[in-house]
């Protein structure tokens, strides 16, 4: 799909498993598209079948064009962001690399920790962990079972909390903290002098959890854009 409809600044992929809906974003090492490109793609996509597209979170910047192609928004998010000028705190629970066989049940509990929208499937886990350069994939260990998980990206000097999830049932218990601190920590070691994180605004416990922990919510947000069937 991605080669078929993309173009060089556009990039084009499955959305969830959804047959008729793709993610339609910028490409990763080019100026945001325009107007014209987008709706070229979204010619292409509808002849296919394709009848919604969905944005990953943009910046103001970004999501013009995506506006005069016809987008709306769907939801606006927080960004945050924290600087790592120091080792942070070592994490207080059990933390483990994540390994394939815990695929599973990490989208189990991905699918517990978030509504249907922003649920990931497998394709979803895999585009979070290699949308940068590096990455580390954790996973938090409770009575022998995944009790949460963390994806952190890492480019050049920055960081990317990319994915942050912790079973419903065991909140409040430092789990988030726990993977927040590893997450930080891989970034010191590797050099990364900055994190940034983005959330709902409407999810006050991950901005709580964000903000106890040293991040500062930015002026500007990030939005992600629908377009077609459920804009």
């Amino acid at each position: 799909m991605a080669a078929a409809v993309g173009g060089h600044r556009l990039r084009v992929t499955p959305w969830q498993g959804h047959a008729f809906t793709a993610l339609v974003g910028p490409s990763r090492s080019h100026r945001p598209p325009a107007a014209s490109e987008l709706a070229a793609c979204l010619e292409a996509l509808g002849e296919r079948g394709v009848s919604r597209a969905i944005t990953p979170a943009l910046s103001l910047y970004e999501a013009e064009p995506f506006f005069q192609a016809g987008f709306s928004l769907h939801e606006g998010l927080h960004l945050l962001a924290r600087y790592i000028d120091e080792e942070p705190p070592a994490p207080t629970h059990r933390l483990r690399r994540g390994r394939p066989w815990d695929r599973p049940r990490v989208l189990a509990l991905d699918g517990q920790a978030f509504e249907e929208f922003w649920r990931f499937d497998a394709f979803s886990l895999k585009e979070a962990r290699r949308a940068t350069p590096a990455h580390r994939f954790t996973v938090a260990v409770e009575s022998g079972a995944v009790a949460g998980y963390a994806v952190t990206g890492r480019a050049g000097g920055r960081g990317y909390l990319q994915r942050l999830a912790v079973d419903p049932a065991k909140h409040g218990r430092g789990i988030g903290s726990s993977l927040v601190h590893d997450s930080l920590r891989w970034l010191h070691h590797k050099g990364a002098g900055m994190s940034l994180v983005n959330t709902q605004e409407r999810n006050a416990r991950a901005l709580e959890l964000y903000e106890r922990l040293g991040f500062v919510r930015q002026r500007e947000g990030l939005l992600v854009l629908d377009w077609g069937d459920a804009a």
